[in-house]
């Protein structure tokens, strides 16, 4: 047996991996990929066994105490992964590894505070009076429900202080996992059937109790089902209760017991026979293209990646399926990759369909104990299939041979939240090669460097250029409206003719009169704008002064009926404010649009249509997104108010009409990624327009009808965009020509943060100069775009170069205490 385990400890901070002995009573048991209990300094953390080995890298070993579970809850080729995700991306690997361990199982080490008492020294600090008074009120609070209440701000310093003067304690424990095996109670059928016909001769020509007709019913039911079921069943089938099942039980009728209960989301999802599909000649092409790469697999070689750019309405997902098909018969795993949770119904019934039973869903809208059930499914191998945004790439499949990343360009894809901030994109195709399996990316608007990589790195480039509408049943197409298989027109209007022409209205009077033909025609509209709320921008006419979030300095937006102002950064709210508070005028004004705006022009315009919307507020609840697009896709509404969650990948052929409410919303932030943004999410909100052959017309409404990108959307001229864009980038120095790294620094105290980064700023440049990195740029540091965030002011330093990530790997013990980010989606 092998004596030693090199184990990643879960503790964040901690960048290496540690030598522990093995037990001999362990040692038959721990695998790598084994999830431990071990001692580290004086406390108990949990970790992940990289390695098992016969020679310790230090004499002095501790042992390992505990195996949390008897099975790796780690493939081998998610620990490689996780190196990987650790080098790409600047983190540890304990952070990496705990991306793939569920949640609930995997705990860190967290405080225990207490107060303790009142000591003479006084608290100058406003943040440490209230972290004070927040102990003081609980008596005793975890390390976790601080991150809770103080989100985004470093608790850390203030609660030493208040230790150091006597306030407090602070002690470490190690929290037990959180979620288990569901159990449940059951109870089967006990009794022989001569057994059941005596009973029932017993109490034959008897007046029976109600307790007794149920009980019969009970007996009745249970002589229907071969094995033990749910009491809750039989309580809805026999309308009894426990005293009748424990008075059978007493009988040796029945016997109650208990089981485990695998919690699964779709397991109310009920397959439906859909038609095979004959595939065109582009999505036959397509096919064979991939299944050369199966070959390549089956020779020991990992394929080269596949972008597969297809106009929307293509059939992308119907070669998914077939390629998904060919792989789950050769005993191989396939991971469905969409970029929101909003995504997933749709995508998941078309999958569900030809792999019933077997197709697991995972985001981080479910229960902790579906993720974890859905988790266990896959490592006992019993899901061929799972779909998802970014955490359904980190099941434990044992052989994965396709991953497929849906809406490629979206990003969502990147992980942004909280650490380690990866791109989920980056790390499929890594993932890939390590599986040797196929990776496709799919769009009908990659992103530029996708593009661009994918010519200079020898990708496969497929071409889905013409649409597959299928037929609706309804109303034919009118003459005027494009032919089956054409992308929709795109009208552009320009709202500034519509002010000159008297029309006041959001929505200009060609969109108005598109919108009263759809719903007369019983077909529907989707109306799109990337901006909630009712009105965007709170101010004082008599001095100009604007209402903005105290804890960001951005403005706040109104919502609701009551235009309550709300904070879209940190969710500060307050109520709109009848007086201004810096001169005291009742000239308060509203201006700006949101989807509420929006969502009440319609229906003022047409009273008799049924409106939906779809946004981060109606949407915040689980299963809200299902819902809204099942309502939606029934056609329970006429017209869909959204944003940009209503642009991706959605299949709704009954949708004959999309309006743009405001075209360049997002074209003047300072990121040199807002145009490409801003011309993704226009061909894919057009996109959902025409799917079928009732045909679809697509309306931009714009103030600035002569800008590139919206005239390049309108045409749907995507090789126009990518050219100039890419020719823009080279004489910029933008990706995909460099490498940029972000590196982001937070402190209450603005003088604070600008400092700690202009000392990493002389850092950097002394290692630049070190090691004749000459054509790597430091740029900063400067506050970043959105300067205050939940009382945290923010600072950034941009690295720009060749491999900045190199160099900050041969340094990274040194760099502590800030957000790392490597090609971020946005620099704001």
């Amino acid at each position: 047996m092998t004596p030693y385990a090199r184990v990643s400890v879960n503790v964040p901070s901690i960048m290496g991996c540690f030598d522990y002995h093995i037990p001999v009573e362990l040692q038959p048991y721990i695998q790598e990929g084994c999830l431990l209990e071990v001692p580290f300094g004086k406390q108990m953390v949990q970790g992940v066994v990289i390695q098992l080995h016969n020679t310790p890298e230090v004499e002095d070993t501790r042992d390992v105490s505990v195996l949390l579970d008897p099975l790796p809850v780690v493939t081998p080729a998610q620990i490689i992964l996780a190196q990987s995700l650790a080098k790409t991306f600047l983190c540890t690997i304990s952070k990496a590894l705990d991306l793939m361990v569920p949640s609930g199982l995997s705990q860190r080490v967290d405080q225990l505070v207490s107060f303790i008492g009142e000591p003479g020294d006084s608290l100058t600090g406003q943040f440490e009076n209230r972290l004070l008074s927040l102990i003081r009120e609980k008596k005793s609070i975890r390390g976790r429900q601080l991150d809770t209440a103080f989100p985004r701000m470093d608790w850390k310093k203030p609660l030493a202080k208040l230790k150091q003067l006597g306030w407090i304690e602070a002690t470490s424990y190690l929290p037990a996992p959180t979620v288990q095996p569901k159990m449940v109670r059951t109870v089967a059928l006990a009794a022989s059937k001569t057994d059941l016909e005596a009973y029932t001769q017993s109490t034959s020509g008897k007046k029976l109790t109600t307790a007794a007709v149920r009980r019969q019913r009970v007996l009745d039911f249970l002589v229907m089902e071969p094995g033990p079921i749910p009491v809750q069943w039989v309580y809805a089938q026999a309308a009894c209760v426990m005293a009748d099942l424990q008075h059978l039980a007493g009988e040796d009728l029945v016997q109650l017991g208990e089981t485990e209960w695998m919690r699964d989301p779709l397991e109310k999802i009920t397959p439906e026979v859909e038609k095979t599909l004959i595939l065109t000649q582009e999505q036959e092409e397509a096919l064979q293209a991939i299944r050369s790469g199966f070959n390549q697999w089956r020779n020991g070689e990992a394929p080269a990646p596949i972008l597969m750019q297809g106009v929307t309405g293509s059939g992308k997902t119907e070669v998914y399926l077939q390629a998904a098909e060919e792989v789950v018969r050769q005993g191989r795993q396939v991971i469905i990759l969409v970029p929101e949770i909003s995504l997933t119904p749709q995508t998941v019934r078309r999958f569900i369909n030809h792999f019933p039973g077997r197709v697991g869903l995972q985001h981080s809208g479910l229960s902790q104990g579906e993720r974890y059930d859905t988790w266990r499914r896959a490592r006992a191998g019993k899901l061929d299939l799972v779909v998802g945004p970014r955490s359904a790439l980190f099941m434990p499949f044992r052989d994965v041979g396709l991953i497929v990343v849906d809406e490629c360009h979206d990003d969502s894809y990147c992980q942004g939240d909280f650490g380690p901030y990866y791109d989920t994109r980056v790390l499929a195709k890594q993932h890939a090669v390590i599986s040797r399996a196929t990776c496709i990316l799919g769009s009908a608007t990659p992103d530029v460097a996708q593009r661009f990589n994918a010519q200079r790195e020898g990708w496969k480039v497929l071409s889905l250029p013409y649409r597959v509408q299928p037929a609706v049943g309804l109303q034919a197409a009118k003459p005027s409206r494009p032919a089956p298989g054409s992308l929709p027109g795109v009208r552009v209007v320009d709202m500034r003719t519509e002010l000159r022409n008297g029309n006041r209205s959001i929505l200009s009077l060609e969109l108005q009169q598109a919108l009263t033909d759809t719903v007369r025609e019983k077909h529907q509209a989707i109306l799109y704008l990337n901006r909630r709320g009712r009105a965007t921008y709170i101010f004082c006419r008599s001095c100009g002064h604007t209402l903005t979030c105290p804890r960001c300095d951005l403005l706040l937006a109104s919502h609701g009926e009551q235009q309550n102002l709300i904070c879209h950064q940190c969710g500060y709210t307050r109520g709109l404010p009848q007086k201004c508070p810096h001169c005291n005028s009742t000239a308060i004004r509203q201006l700006g649009v949101g989807t509420e705006t929006v969502e009440a022009e319609v229906r003022r315009l047409l009273p008799e249509a049924n409106i939906l919307r779809w946004d981060a507020e109606t949407a915040r609840f689980k299963g809200s997104h299902e819902i809204i697009l099942a309502h939606f896709a029934n056609h329970r509404a006429d017209i869909l108010v959204g944003t940009q969650m209503i642009s991706k990948g959605l299949d709704l052929p009954l949708v004959t009409l999309v309006g743009v409410v405001l075209a360049e919303t997002g074209l003047a932030l300072p990121d040199y990624r807002a145009g490409e943004r801003t011309f993704q999410h226009l061909i894919q909100v057009a996109g959902r327009a025409g799917r079928s052959d009732l045909g679809g017309r697509v309306i931009f409404q714009t103030f600035q009808p002569e800008n590139f990108i919206i005239g390049q959307a309108a045409s749907h001229d995507y090789t126009g965009f990518y050219n100039l864009e890419l020719e823009n980038r080279r004489k910029l120095g933008y990706p995909p020509f460099v490498q940029l790294v972000r590196l982001e620094f937070t402190d209450i105290s603005t003088a604070r943060a600008e400092s700690t980064a202009e000392k990493t700023r002389m850092r950097i440049t002394a290692w630049l100069e070190a090691s004749g990195r000459t054509a790597t740029d430091v740029i900063g540091p400067v506050p970043c775009f959105y300067g205050k965030v939940n009382n945290q002011y923010r600072w950034q330093i941009i690295l720009r170069g060749p491999d900045p990530v190199s160099l900050l790997n041969e340094h990274i013990h040194e760099l502590t205490a800030m957000r790392m980010e490597v090609d971020p989606p946005n620099l704001l």
